[in-house]
């Protein structure tokens, strides 16, 4: 039979994948969806693997969580344990049949499939349940495609997206459904040549390429514009739904989106925020991490995620409230470990959030453990600003650590030599002698000490950065 042809086949290429880039919050809601995790048993390696320790019925939630975050309607949820992937349709065939009748009793025109699927898998399952499939990975990309707010940010999904749709232009006409759209996930069906829909998606993704290397040059202008300001960069990581855009909020009283919502926050924000004691520092806000993140997102967000490399300093925030926050942390220390960032480094500083949560024995506990030597977590709620005072003077304490301090005279007639100081250094602490004469503690980040040593010969090195704060 010759496959029908919708109109989206007959418009021009670009027109195509732009109406394949269409908002689509009211088909989404329309859309019954089932939800299900079907979790293998771990053995041997693959049970070491970080996260994998993590309880089905946790990892089902999540799922389910992912698809309310794009307002699918989700009737149902089943969690299968699976003994052996099969290579044609993922699950056994009597699992497909049995998923098959839930499916027609619920009325069901999207099946959401918690886990990474072929595409020839995923055409199978299409063809068996006469729905619409997508994997995990197909799922977070139309959530990031919500999300996304900056041209930098939909560029950034849009190549991602492109990348996984390519994968699954395979030669089957029942695969070939447009979707209306977000990214193409959720819409109705239609059909599109196989080589000229993979010559028009290599296209644009070569022009977005083009665009994205323009953004990571102007976000390297940004960084180093930041480098040559004395302020520290303190990036805020951690699990999606973590409490990281509140927390931004709390410590700089920014109005970033901040919901109980997986993803809440994709594009990341940069604001000042004063320490203790005075001095300033950057804190930027970023996308919250996740479990089995698809590689091609985290290549995507490289130029967004070397903001996290290049700080000084990152605040790993935990949802201490969340039965899985051991796995979620773990997850989190294999990104970083991805984008270099290894998890014992000094420049993490762990913080335990949503105190407000925990009922009063394991507010106690987690007290008295952030309290022991070594592992100086520090205990917040980021809601109502419980231990936030101990956070910054945390983050000061560690820049001081990390900075020399210097002590030293200037004359009333060095004018210059003061203007140079409160650029290039954080004056900690200035006073003012009966014969006019500037007493001056400074802090400076290490590459700027030779200059400084060089402009002025007296200056006094201080025993350490924490002598020059605690005045």
């Amino acid at each position: 039979m010759e496959p029908r042809i919708p109109g989206d086949a007959r418009l021009p290429g670009e027109a195509r994948l732009q109406r394949m880039a269409e908002p689509e919050g009211t088909i989404a809601a329309e859309t019954r969806t089932l939800v299900v995790g079907p979790y293998p048993a771990r053995r041997g390696a693959e049970a070491a693997r970080p996260g994998a320790g993590r309880p089905p019925e946790a990892r089902l939630d999540e799922a389910v969580g992912l698809a309310a975050a794009i307002d699918l309607d989700v009737v149902d949820h089943l969690m299968l344990p699976v003994q052996a992937i099969r290579p044609s349709t993922y699950l056994g065939k009597g699992r497909v049949e049995e998923i098959a009748g839930r499916i027609a009793a619920e009325s069901v025109r999207l099946v959401v499939m918690d886990c990474a699927l072929s595409p020839v898998q995923q055409r199978n399952l299409e063809k068996a349940w006469g729905v619409k499939v997508i994997d995990r990975t197909g799922l977070i990309l139309e959530i990031f495609g919500r999300r996304a707010s900056t041209r930098e940010g939909a560029l950034q999904v849009e190549h991602a997206h492109l990348a996984y749709q390519r994968s699954r232009l395979v030669r089957s006409w029942t695969h070939l459904e447009r979707q209306r759209g977000g990214f193409g996930f959720l819409g109705g069906p239609g059909e599109t040549q196989i080589e000229a829909d993979r010559r028009l998606i290599q296209e644009r993704m070569t022009r977005i390429e083009r665009e994205l290397e323009t953004v990571t040059r102007t976000r390297g202008l940004h960084r180093q514009s930041r480098r040559r300001v004395p302020y520290p960069v303190v990036a805020l990581v951690g699990y999606t739904n973590a409490g990281k855009s509140t927390l931004f909020n709390r410590l700089t009283a920014a109005e970033v989106r901040a919901e109980d919502l997986l993803f809440a926050t994709l594009d990341p924000t940069a604001r000042a925020i004063k320490l203790p004691h005075g001095e300033t520092a950057i804190l930027s806000d970023t996308v919250g991490f996740i479990s089995d993140l698809p590689t091609m997102l985290i290549a995507a967000f490289r130029a967004t995620l070397e903001d996290v490399i290049e700080a000084d300093f990152l605040l790993h925030v935990r949802d201490m409230a969340h039965e899985d926050t051991q796995a979620q942390g773990q997850d989190v220390q294999a990104v970083l470990a991805e984008l270099g960032i290894a998890p014992e480094t000094d420049r993490i500083i762990e913080v335990w959030n949503k105190a407000d949560l925990l009922d009063a024995p394991e507010r106690e506990r987690l007290l008295n453990l952030s309290r022991q030597a070594g592992a100086k977590p520090v205990l917040i709620s980021a809601l109502t600003g419980e231990g936030t005072d101990r956070l910054l003077a945390r983050i000061e304490a560690r820049i001081a650590e990390s900075r020399a301090s210097f002590a030293l005279v200037l004359e009333p007639t060095e004018g210059a030599g003061l203007h140079w100081l409160y650029e290039n250094a954080e004056v900690l602490d200035r006073r003012e002698d009966a014969g006019g004469q500037l007493h001056l503690v400074v802090r400076i980040a290490p590459e700027k000490e030779p200059r400084l040593l060089n402009r002025f010969g007296t200056a006094r090195r201080l025993r350490t950065g924490g002598d020059a704060i605690r005045r």
